[in-house]
């Protein structure tokens, strides 16, 4: 089966193809560096982070880039407000960024372009695209005429006059004033702009939003590209404009492929500031493993809305997220896993004849396939959960008596969990290192510390060393009545917050 995308251009789930075979170029939109990064940023990074690994799982070769906008209103707003210059803000939300995703385990793209650093482009479209008739000169700013471009309004699927209809309610008379037409927009701001003003032909300004794209993507990937992707809110009018701005340029298709993800909501509402439902990824990282934010993005089709539930306290302040709370039980569940694995006693392990279970031994092809159905994750994810499974199967027939497993299961577990880390980017940490700040957390959370409990521990094991079973008995209910469950092995006792 090959990979099939819905194309928002059709409408419809399409083979995806490429220009050249196997050489995939992508473009992603990427944030607008004036603050930390939100849980629509981790969805809308995560989608394509996978996207991008099930490709060169599938034998392409990729070209992805993403870009910083690092010019822009919000930017010169916030750096004013805050006394400094729009280079040092942008510079500091962008190691942020970057920093947040890491966390998150997405790949580092292999360009990641500025504006800031691709004005001369910007400058050089602009010019070609009034020379062209796409554009004009406007009281020092210059406008996209959208009634240059037949083809407008083909990605969003919308008539020029209902855009019509729609931009003249949002205008003033000054800004119709200024325009051949109300759904006209700006691809250079004249005027002085403190920290972020530069000299072009139409004299002084800065770049529009929507033309930085255009310029940034045709330079690292050409006039036309395999893939384009973003969020659902960009559809109109950022990527509308992209299109025609490109094709107005050069004549030919923008991108053979537009794919865009869901919102984030909340209770039914798409998440926003001005609503008070926003959190930053960070703020979520506080409470939870950063693979468990991966996981909870990845448990809904990446077209689909993601809800974002919580719970409230007496105070009615957010004591939790029920949903990222059972994403983190499964990453949990995958790092435990995957540590019986490698805890599995290499005496246990036979150079035997067994039949493969075909949830070890077809991984690859259920996660390919689950995959190439427009990126179906929940369905991948149900593939994993079967895989590990039969991984612990694996490590309790191992744990019986004289119990013992083939090598060539072991080793398919093993792939196993290295193709997860590859193609999916879960699983990749240190097992032992995930499970004690999942624990921690969850003990902090109780008003417990690690080594209050370890105590409790030292005295059980010291009331059991003298065949004081009554206390041990009454120490372990003690910290099951606290939430602590407490687990005895070969290797003495453990404790777990479930």
């Amino acid at each position: 089966m090959a990979l099939r995308l819905h194309n928002t251009l059709s409408g419809r789930k399409e083979p995806f193809t490429t220009l050249v075979p196997n050489v995939a170029n992508v473009y992603v939109c990427g944030p607008t560096v004036y603050d930390y990064a939100h849980l629509g940023h981790a969805r809308c990074y995560v989608v394509y982070d996978v996207l991008v690994r099930h490709l060169r799982e599938t034998g392409y070769e990729v070209k992805f880039v993403r870009n910083y906008t690092d010019v822009d209103d919000k930017i010169l707003k916030r750096a004013a407000e805050r006394g400094e210059s729009p280079r040092e803000l942008s510079q500091r939300f962008i190691d942020a960024f970057a920093e947040d995703m890491a966390r998150l385990h997405c790949l580092t793209p292999d360009v990641e372009p500025r504006v800031s650093e691709h004005i001369p482009e910007i400058i050089a479209l602009i010019e070609k695209l009034v020379e062209r008739g796409h554009a004009y000169v406007s009281d020092g700013d210059v406008y996209y005429s959208v009634e240059s471009f037949p083809d407008y309004g083909k990605l969003s699927h919308r008539s020029l006059d209902q855009l019509k209809a729609g931009a003249s309610e949002r205008l003033s008379d000054t800004e119709q004033a200024r325009k051949k037409h109300p759904a006209d927009f700006v691809l250079w701001k004249g005027g002085v702009h403190e920290g972020a003003t530069w000299e072009s032909p139409f004299g002084p300004g800065r770049p529009g939003w929507h033309i930085e794209c255009s310029a940034m993507s045709m330079k690292h990937l050409g006039e036309t590209l395999d893939l384009h992707g973003g969020g659902l809110d960009l559809v109109f009018p950022h990527h509308e404009n992209e299109v025609a701005q490109s094709e107005g340029a050069t004549g030919r298709c923008f991108s053979n492929c537009w794919v865009h993800n869901g919102f984030v909501e909340v209770d039914k509402e798409k998440m926003s500031k001005s609503l008070g439902n926003f959190f930053t990824a960070r703020e979520l990282f506080e409470r939870h493993e950063p693979e468990a934010l991966r996981y909870f993005v990845m448990t809904v089709h990446y077209r689909a809305p993601l809800s974002l539930d919580w719970t409230l306290d007496d105070e009615g302040k957010v004591s939790g997220f029920p949903s990222i709370e059972e994403a983190e039980r499964r990453v949990e569940y995958l790092y435990r896993t995957r540590l019986r694995l490698e805890s599995i006693p290499e005496a246990r392990i036979k150079e035997e004849e067994a039949p493969l279970p075909d949830e070890l031994g077809k991984l690859r092809e259920r996660l390919h396939t689950a995959l190439d159905d427009d990126l179906n994750m929940p369905v991948a994810l149900a593939h994993v959960a079967d895989f590990l499974r039969a991984t612990n199967e694996l490590a309790d027939r191992a744990a019986t008596k004289k119990g013992t497993v083939a090598r060539s299961a072991i080793e398919a577990a093993r792939e196993g969990f290295e193709l997860l880390g590859r193609w999916l980017g879960l699983g990749t940490e240190t097992p032992s290192d995930v499970l004690d700040r999942i624990r921690a957390r969850r003990a902090r959370a109780l008003g417990l510390s690690g080594e209050a409990i370890e105590q409790k521990i030292a005295e059980r094991a010291e009331a059991r060393a003298q065949r004081d079973f009554a206390r041990a008995d009454a120490i372990r209910d003690e910290l099951a009545a606290l939430g602590v469950e407490l687990h005895d092995g070969p290797n003495g006792t453990t404790w777990t917050i479930p």
